[in-house]
């Protein structure tokens, strides 16, 4: 009987390989970094032969003794944005994958202006140049001959799951999941479909995109050297998405939040696609057993990154483990608050020109007192984006779902716990997206049963100061932001 899932969880830095079992946890496990191509102010790029090569590679090895006919399927979560564009007939890339990080297309967006509320109408998103269709769309102009074969139909382009999907299939499956298209700012999330006109408004031909269907759908059976035949693929999400579902938010009103480099916050919010104003945006969170959930999103630029920098550059503390010790020393900031605006403001405020700053020093501020505004500002910046969630949704939030780098601090979680005033759930798996997708293929395949959780222990934090002072913090970092805006 098959017992295993293959799970792909294919990031920024690295592809991850792992081998997950009966009980939905990781039996064997694989990571190859790839390289970062920074070739000029706002470009990172990505070779994707290399990426695929790595997962080739990773699921050799975690399969080395396993018979195929004990592997159900095999699951992938990925980096989002990052755009891929490959040739139709032999599948090989026919230029580096453009990274989500990477802005060189700000100029487009600005030259598109006045197509905003359309795009933002339609698909949920801020038009903006870390999505695929501004990344895409620059790539065909830069490129007369990539523009001209993708108007032939020779050129795939689309989200690295799409190129997972295409290359271990053996080119027979071009297709892609919604919560992946949902982030290409080329897709209708309500119609669930690439939408014609925002392919006009991009000049991007429709062709060249893969069909999206839902996260546990039937993606095709593995096809490809050096990975064994015939496996099915499902479990197709986002790398966000992945771990919302890994997180068991499946009903609406649930929130997650992920410590990472920079935080993703995600709220279900059910069936209802909501409007998500200026700061945030919505995102369809998975297709799963016949439905379509939706999320409010926000993202959050420098969350742990802050921290690096805190270390690396202002070298305030020597290693991220030793900032909790050093925040700890002190009882609070003492009045100091540092908004990490080092590349502007994200959710909920998106003021990109807008610079980081430490706000309130005095006198007798210590270094001990600038580490502790350094960590809590994690922590409001996802307290400011799900206050803006809840006054969206109308609803409270009752518990937020943690995971992350950032679960590991005592001190953040408690911090969490008293900006929010509910309590938080932090994980200590660490492969939450690899799982969540890998539950979802195993779902989806039979071999879990449909209430099956992602196994792992959790920690709560409960807040411990009452609501009267929680208002006043939270006022008292909104007025620091305030001062860093642009003018």
């Amino acid at each position: 009987m098959s017992a295993y899932i293959i799970a792909i969880d294919q990031s920024t830095s690295a592809s991850k390989v792992m081998l997950v079992d009966e009980n939905c946890r990781i039996a064997r496990r694989f990571s190859k970094k790839h390289h970062q191509y920074y070739d000029g102010p706002g470009r990172v790029e990505h070779d994707a032969e290399e990426i695929f090569q790595n997962v080739v590679e990773g699921i050799g090895e975690v399969t080395k003794d396993i018979a195929p006919e004990a592997i159900a399927a095999l699951a992938i979560s990925n980096q989002r944005e990052t755009t891929a564009f490959w040739d139709r007939a032999s599948g090989q890339a026919v230029r580096r994958a453009i990274v989500w990080q990477d802005v060189r297309a700000q100029e487009l967006c600005r030259a598109l202006s006045d197509q905003a509320d359309t795009v933002s109408k339609k698909t949920g998103l801020k038009l903006s140049p870390y999505y695929p269709a501004a990344k895409a769309a620059h790539a065909l102009r830069e490129d007369a001959s990539l523009s001209q074969r993708a108007a032939r139909g020779e050129i795939c382009i689309g989200t690295i799951d799409s190129y997972l999907v295409y290359r271990l299939t053996g080119g027979k499956r071009f297709l892609t999941d919604v919560s992946n298209a949902s982030r290409t700012q080329l897709f209708d999330i309500r119609r669930l479909c690439f939408d014609e006109e925002l392919c006009r408004i991009f000049g991007i031909p429709f062709a060249c995109l893969a069909r999206p269907i839902s996260s546990d759908g039937d993606f095709g059976v593995t096809d490809c050297a050096g990975v064994p035949s015939g496996i099915r693929i499902s479990g197709v999400l986002g790398d966000s998405h992945a771990s919302l579902f890994g997180h068991g938010c499946t009903q609406e009103g649930m929130v997650k939040t992920s410590y990472g480099t920079g935080s993703s916050v995600m709220m279900n919010t059910g069936a209802a696609a909501l409007d998500p104003g200026k700061g945030l945006s919505t995102s369809i969170a998975y297709g799963f057993g016949g439905r379509t959930d939706y999320v409010l999103e926000g993202n959050i630029t420098h969350s742990g990154d802050t921290l690096v920098w805190l270390c690396d550059k202002a070298q305030m503390a020597q290693s991220p483990l030793e900032v909790e010790k050093i925040a700890a020393s002190v009882e609070d900031t003492d009045g100091v608050f540092l908004v990490p605006a080092f590349s502007g403001l994200g959710a909920p405020y998106f003021d990109e020109n807008a610079r980081a700053a430490f706000v309130g020093i005095n006198r007798g501020t210590t270094r001990a007192h600038m580490v502790r505004a350094a960590l809590e500002s994690m922590a409001y910046q996802n307290a400011d984006v799900i206050g803006v969630m809840q006054d969206i949704s109308g609803r409270r939030v009752s518990v937020l779902h943690a995971d992350g780098g950032g679960c590991k601090n005592a001190l953040l979680m408690r911090l969490q716990a008293n900006l929010l005033g509910c309590p938080v759930e932090a994980s200590d798996e660490g492969e939450l997206s690899a799982l969540g997708a890998a539950l979802m293929a195993g779902i989806s395949v039979g071999l879990f049963k449909p209430d099956s959780k992602v196994p792992g222990e959790k920690r709560s934090f409960a807040p411990d100061i009452d609501e009267q002072t929680r208002l006043q913090r939270m006022a008292a970092w909104q007025d620091a932001v305030r001062r860093t805006f642009s003018k």
